[in-house]
């Protein structure tokens, strides 16, 4: 492979944008990056292109705030557009969203080779959008890099061997770009001098999955828990502004510190500086453990599940009491982060390695 299209379209996808495109272009690989415009927000978006060097994209398809059905035919359609104009060799996913479904989609049925980066992933939850999403994307990808053993054997459970496709164990790219960025994030970021909180213990909490979010019930469980732990340990949470539309609209009340959403630097430091993580989001269960910080998640179930088998995470599930019991746990738990459970920085590289020797 000579040309990669790369689909972007959220968060944590910009993360691995960032340390993945910085090896296609150490190996002399091109690579036309999309972005479907899924997270627009600038706190979602423009920041992590400015802070991370992401080149600018060639395309940018600005989808959003539609409905889970309207926002993947969209995106599909244009970005069929969009390889049929550039014809690349492969096209590059990342993780579960929309933006990962449609490009996937989008660049099978046009008989281009689908590059599924975050593979075998599972929470056995086919409630979440983002279940859906990955197993998809994954039975129509020809290239599956898992950065984990336990994404290879759910894989091998469901019959992958008879595929015809190619499974790869590389690690983590998003470990990749913690480590690359953390000195830079140390050097440009002023947040925790902003918010007067170095040196003071914190939880640092993000609330974001639409099962906690489109349920009153549990969204208000949850903002519950974190206002009864902020009264023992400050709470402070960068919540997604979907997140706080709903907390306003169903008159939920926090009494912790809520701010912006964040830049991946700010984030960075956010996480460095924290004493316990509690959190709905995947990329953020594994940013935890990088930064070497125990992890409360808000959910019943985990994708990342050697985290939990390591006594790094918690599933506390969305309940007031469950939250609150994982919180008193976690706070006080030791833990060895010095086991190597993402590849060590490496990820990206077996990525870059691997598309530049491929043939079909």
């Amino acid at each position: 492979m000579n040309k990669i299209l790369t689909v972007v379209g959220a968060r944590p996808q910009f993360i691995k944008a960032a340390a993945v495109g910085r090896k296609l272009r150490e190996f002399g690989l091109e690579e036309v990056l999309v972005h479907t415009g899924q997270h627009f927000d600038k706190n979602m978006s423009e920041v992590f292109f400015n802070e991370m060097e992401i080149p600018k994209p060639n395309y940018n398809l600005d989808i959003h705030s539609l409905t889970h059905g309207a926002m993947t035919g969209r995106m599909m359609e244009h970005l069929e557009t969009v390889m049929l104009k550039e014809r690349p060799d492969g096209v590059m996913v990342f993780g579960d969203t929309n933006s990962t479904l449609a490009g996937a989609l989008a660049a099978r049925k046009l008989h281009i080779p689908v590059i599924h980066v975050e593979a075998g992933l599972r929470s056995f939850n086919m409630d979440m959008p983002e279940e859906i999403n990955r197993i998809l994307t994954d039975r129509i990808s020809n290239l599956l890099f898992c950065p984990t053993d336990a994404a290879i054997e759910n894989l091998q459970k469901e019959g992958y061997a008879n595929f015809g496709n190619t499974i790869i164990k590389n690690g983590d790219v998003m470990q990749d770009a913690a480590i690359y960025y953390a000195q830079k994030a140390a050097e440009k970021s002023t947040i925790i001098s902003e918010l007067e909180l170095a040196g003071k213990p914190f939880v640092l909490a993000t609330v974001h999955r639409q099962e906690n979010t489109d349920n009153p019930v549990l969204l208000r469980s949850i903002f519950n828990a974190l206002n009864k732990i902020n009264k023992e340990t400050p709470v402070v949470a960068p919540l997604h502004p979907r997140t706080l539309g709903i907390s306003k609209k169903e008159g939920i009340v926090a009494e912790f510190k809520v701010i912006e959403p964040v830049g991946y630097f700010d984030m960075v430091e956010l996480l460095k500086a924290c004493s316990l993580v509690m959190t709905d989001s995947g990329g953020v269960q594994k940013e935890a453990f990088f930064f070497h910080k125990n992890c409360v998640t808000l959910r019943e179930q985990t994708e990342w599940v050697e985290l939990v088998e390591g006594g790094y995470n918690m599933l506390s599930g969305s309940h007031d009491e469950t939250i609150i019991a994982a919180y008193q746990v976690m706070m006080t738990r030791k833990n060895d982060f010095s086991k190597n459970l993402y590849g060590a920085g490496k990820a990206s590289e077996v990525v870059a390695k691997a598309l530049l020797n491929w043939s079909r």
